[in-house]
C-alpha cells in the first residue's frame, strides 16, 4: 500500500465519521440550513422583497416565497449581470454557470463562494465514502480522467462565466493534479469530437484507474479507444477500477459499457447540477443516493402528479413518502429561492434519506393522459436488454398522435442499437408489457384500444451524436432528452433513421 492510498483511507474514515452527525439527525440538519439561509439573505434585495425578516417557519416561507423556475427569477439575475450587489445573496456571486434553457436559450445560474465550497466537498466526499466502504484506495495512485467542458471562462462585471464542469476544473486539489488527465490544453478544446480524439491520444498508454463523466459521452471515448487500440477498455487499462457518472441514468448504458470494458467495474452515481450538488451513491450494495442535507441547500418536495395543480402542497423532508415521485424545489446559499430544479426524485429510503432521480417534471409523455415518466421507460428498456441479446447505445421516446391510415396512436421509440435484437417483436413486447405493468394509465389506454402497442424506429450507428451535433449540443454536460410530449426531437431524428 502506498503512502498516498494509506492517507486516503485515514481521511476517508474521518469524513465518514463527520457526515454521520447530519445523517443521523436529518430533520435537525435541514432546520439549521433553513434558518441560516433566511438569516444570511435577510438584507438582500430578494430578502427585503419577500419579507425574510418575518419568516420564522416553513409555513411563513411558503406564504411569502412562491415556487419559481429560472424564467421567473431571471429579473434578479439580470440585476447581478448589471453589476448590482446583495441581490439574491450577500455580495456578488463569483461565477455564473451557463447551462441550456428549455424556453429562452441559455440560463446563468449564480455560484457563490459558499456554494462552490459545498460542490467541491461533495465531489471529494463521494470518492472518500467509496474508499471507506470498500477499503479500496489503490486507484489514487493511477491516472484519473474527468470528461468535462472547457475550463476557459469569460468575465462580466467581475463575475466569471462558464460551464459547471469547466468551473469545477479549477478546483481539482493539488494532490490529484499529477494524476489528472487530460492536459489543460486538451481540456480547453471546444470541439467535442476533436477533444475526445486528443484525449484518446493522451490516455491510451497511461495507467487509467478512474474515469468520470456523463455516460453517453464516456461511451464515445470508450468506442474511440476500442477502435484505435483494438482492445477492450478493461484490457487496455488493466487497473481501471472505478467509473464515476452523473446526469443520466446509467442502467440503459450498463450492458453496452460492460461489453466495451470487457469486465465489471465499480461505479459511483452523482447528482450534481449547476444549481448545487444534491446527492451521491454511498453504498455499492444498496440502492439510491444519499441526499446531502448539510450542504447549504434546503429542500422542498411537491408530488409530481400534483405539481401543476393550483396550491400544490410543498412538503419538507419529514413529510415525504417512499416510492412517490416528487418535483424537487430548492433554496440555496447561491441565492436560489423556492427554485423548481425541474428534476423529479423518488425516495427509496428514509433511514438515511436516499433518492433516485426518476425524470424531469417537464419531460414526460401524457398526450393521451398516460403520465409516462423517464424512470418507467428506462426500466422497461433495461428489462428488454436483460432478456434478449440486444445492446442499446441511446434512445428517446415520443408520442405519435396522428399516424394516419386509420391506425391507432402509439408511443414511438427511437433506438440506436449497438446490436439489433435477433427477435425484434419479442424486444418490443417486453418493453410494452413492462410499461403496462408499471403505468396503470398506459395499461388502460392499451386495453381500451385508445393506443396500440409501441413501435420502434432504429437509428443508424452514431445517429444520436449526429443529431446532437445538428442542434449544437454535442458533448460536455448536454444529454439526450429521454421523453418528449411533442414531436420536436422525433422530427429531428428522421434524418438518421435506418
Amino acid at each position: 500500500m502506498s503512502l498516498k492510498s494509506f492517507a486516503a483511507k485515514i481521511f476517508a474514515k474521518r469524513i465518514a465519521k463527520k457526515n454521520q452527525k447530519w445523517v443521523k439527525n436529518p430533520i435537525r440538519a435541514q432546520e439549521k440550513v433553513f434558518k441560516e439561509l433566511i438569516s444570511s439573505a435577510e438584507q438582500t434585495q430578494f430578502g427585503k422583497d419577500h419579507d425574510f425578516g418575518n419568516i420564522t417557519s416553513h409555513t411563513d416561507f411558503t406564504q411569502k416565497v412562491p415556487v419559481r423556475d429560472y424564467e421567473e427569477l431571471k429579473g434578479y439575475v439580470q440585476k447581478i449581470f448589471d453589476g448590482q450587489q446583495d441581490v439574491l445573496w450577500p455580495g456578488k456571486p463569483i461565477y455564473f454557470a451557463k447551462t441550456s434553457g428549455t424556453t429562452s436559450g441559455a440560463k446563468y445560474i449564480p455560484i457563490t463562494k459558499a456554494s462552490i465550497k459545498h460542490q467541491v466537498e461533495a465531489s471529494r466526499n463521494a470518492i472518500l465514502n467509496y474508499i471507506h466502504e470498500t477499503g479500496n484506495a489503490d486507484f489514487v495512485d493511477g491516472k484519473m480522467i474527468f470528461l468535462q467542458g472547457s475550463p476557459i471562462l469569460e468575465e462580466k462585471n467581475g463575475i466569471k462565466l462558464g460551464r459547471l464542469s469547466g468551473i469545477s476544473a479549477h478546483y481539482v486539489p493539488n494532490y490529484l493534479q499529477k494524476n489528472r488527465l487530460p492536459s489543460w490544453e486538451t481540456n480547453c478544446i471546444e470541439d467535442w469530437e476533436t477533444k475526445v480524439d486528443k484525449i484518446v491520444e493522451e490516455t491510451e498508454n497511461e495507467n487509467m484507474t478512474v474515469i468520470a463523466g456523463i455516460p453517453s459521452w464516456v461511451q464515445m471515448y470508450f468506442e474511440k479507444l476500442n477502435a484505435k487500440s483494438g482492445k477492450k477498455v478493461g484490457e487496455l487499462f488493466k487497473e481501471f477500477q472505478l467509473f464515476i457518472y452523473g446526469g443520466v441514468n446509467y442502467e440503459p448504458y450498463r450492458a453496452k459499457f460492460e461489453n466495451l470494458i470487457g469486465r465489471k467495474v465499480d461505479s459511483i452515481e452523482l447528482f450534481p447540477a449547476s444549481e448545487g450538488f444534491f446527492a451521491y451513491q454511498d453504498s455499492q450494495k444498496e440502492k439510491g443516493m444519499l441526499l446531502l442535507l448539510d450542504s447549504g441547500i434546503f429542500y422542498e418536495f411537491i408530488k409530481a402528479d400534483e405539481f401543476f395543480s393550483e396550491n400544490a402542497k410543498r412538503l419538507t423532508l419529514i413529510d415525504v413518502e417512499l416510492d412517490v415521485d416528487y418535483a424537487m424545489v430548492i433554496s440555496t446559499n447561491a441565492g436560489l429561492w423556492g427554485y423548481n430544479l425541474g428534476d423529479t426524485v423518488r425516495f427509496v429510503s428514509k433511514e438515511p434519506y436516499k433518492i433516485i432521480v426518476s425524470g424531469r417534471i417537464k419531460h414526460f409523455i401524457s398526450a393521451f393522459g398516460e403520465h409516462v415518466i423517464a424512470k418507467e421507460v428506462e426500466e422497461a428498456l433495461k428489462l428488454a436488454v436483460e432478456q434478449t441479446d440486444a445492446l442499446v447505445n441511446e434512445f428517446t421516446v415520443a408520442p405519435q398522435t396522428n399516424p394516419g391510415d386509420g391506425e391507432l396512436p402509439y408511443h414511438e421509440w427511437f433506438i440506436e442499437f449497438e446490436k439489433q435484437p435477433s427477435d425484434p417483436s419479442k424486444f418490443s413486447q417486453i418493453i410494452d408489457e413492462s410499461m403496462q405493468k408499471q403505468n396503470s394509465y398506459y395499461y388502460d389506454l392499451i386495453v381500451g384500444n385508445i393506443l396500440q402497442p409501441l413501435k420502434i424506429v432504429s437509428i443508424k450507428p452514431g445517429g444520436f451524436q449526429d443529431y446532437m451535433k445538428t442542434i449544437g449540443k454535442l458533448g460536455g454536460q448536454n444529454k439526450v432528452q429521454r421523453l418528449s410530449n411533442d414531436r420536436k426531437v422525433a422530427e429531428g431524428l428522421q434524418a438518421f433513421k435506418i
